[in-house]
């Protein structure tokens, strides 16, 4: 940790390490408002959230005064979240998959359409307003669904083509909506819940099964068990990145490191069941997910640059906003009912929220925080993490790419 003036401003430069602490500092501050401050517990309010937000404005306040700036050396946010990707895969027994059923494919088609719902949205909009495609498209599916990572490739491939500005724009459409995402999601599970009196139905046979499917094993782990198990995860990692810039370059298309790793580990995991490799410790493996959960997305928020979204003017914020109340009505009215109108409709339509404006991860902080204080959701921590991560990509892609062959390409 350094630091230097430049043009009379102090750049904080923060080396990895202490940039890991930070966000170590920050998620624990969290947990700790959100118990002092019980409106925010009583709304879901993910604690990662509490404690980014509260650095995005100490950030900000030193941009916006011109006396300090932090740099961040943030190297762990993407293995985190490629770690976290892992561990969903290795909990997903073929047995448990199969128990998603009519429930899953529901949920897939669902968020694919409101991928499609979001880029007709979009053009829509900009029709009406006189705003330019590329534009409207990048404050669509492509941010909403496809996060900053989308954001940045499809607004450089913008940028190529004339539009300057796209990159920033796209930045700016995608921290919008990851920061919608994470504030709109826990309280609107909520909501649901609370009004319709709806409860976790301990009785469900699906519950029970899932229990059984990844139960621990019962025993106290070898020091050796926990190596194999942490291991599994980092070579799950390794040879899913590889995988997928294989794909990557079959497809000619950027093609997510942490659906490969994922899927490998969904391999593994099965294969494991039925040779038996190594003692393979759900609990475990599901804690390591979840601390790698927490601190990807306090990382994500804490590097945040709230000034960026002075990139959201005119008509790109009119989109963006309109992509945020869409959502929450479709959430609320639509989506809950087409999905069972219980307990498990209602931590899905959290989850939807999360990934349908910013990211996966969002979806599985908002029903987590959702979970903790109502009981948990197993059906909906299986189906949407799979949903989110991968199947709705089968839809939102193509269908992305036909609107800009049609709305921007047909233009130039």
């Amino acid at each position: 940790m350094g630091f230097e003036f430049v043009d009379g401003i102090t750049v904080i430069n923060v080396n990895s390490a202490v940039t890991l602490a930070f966000a170590a500092i920050l998620l624990l501050l969290g947990y700790y408002v959100k118990n002092k401050v019980k409106i925010l517990e009583k709304y879901c309010i993910p604690a990662p959230v509490i404690g980014g937000f509260i650095f995005m404005f100490i950030t900000w306040a030193g941009y916006s005064t011109n006396t300090f700036n932090f740099k961040f050396d943030n190297i762990f946010q993407d293995t985190f979240m490629l770690a976290f990707f892992t561990t969903v895969g290795l909990g997903a027994s073929f047995k448990l998959l199969k128990k998603g059923g009519k429930l899953l494919v529901v949920y897939w088609l669902v968020a694919g359409i409101i991928s499609i719902l979001q880029n007709i949205l979009g053009i829509g909009v900009s029709k009406v307003i006189g705003l330019e495609a590329p534009y409207a498209l990048l404050a669509s599916a492509i941010s909403m669904i496809g996060g900053h990572g989308a954001a940045l490739s499809y607004g450089t491939t913008f940028a190529e083509m004339g539009y300057d500005v796209a990159p920033l724009v796209g930045a700016a459409a995608a921290t919008f909506g990851l920061i919608t995402a994470v504030l709109v999601g826990g309280p609107l599970g909520r909501r649901l819940i609370e009004k319709y009196n709806l409860r976790p139905d301990e009785d469900d046979a699906f519950d029970t099964s899932v229990t059984e499917i990844n139960v621990g094993i019962g025993e106290k782990l070898s020091s050796l068990d926990i190596i194999k198990n942490v291991s599994a995860i980092i070579i799950c990692m390794a040879i899913g990145t590889i995988i997928s810039k294989w794909i990557s370059d079959i497809i000619n298309m950027g093609f997510p490191t942490y659906v490969g790793a994922m899927f490998v580990a969904v391999i593994l995991r099965n294969a494991n069941e039925k040779f038996n490799f190594y003692k393979f410790d759900f609990t475990l493996v599901d804690e390591i997910g979840n601390v790698m959960l927490n601190l990807y997305l306090s990382l994500a928020l804490m590097t945040l640059k709230l000034w960026e979204l002075a990139g959201l003017i005119g008509g790109v914020l009119i989109v963006v906003f309109a992509q945020v109340v869409m959502m929450i009505l479709l959430a609320y009215f639509v989506v809950f009912r087409i999905l069972g109108k219980n307990y498990d409709a209602a931590v899905m339509c959290a989850g939807l929220c999360g990934h349908g404006l910013g990211a996966t991860p969002s979806a599985i902080v908002n029903m987590t925080a959702v979970n903790e204080r109502y009981g948990m959701s197993r059906k909906a921590m299986m189906i949407v993490p799979i949903v989110g991560a991968f199947l709705v990509d089968i839809i939102y892609q193509p269908q992305t790419i036909w609107f800009i062959k049609t709305f921007v390409e047909s233009i130039l």
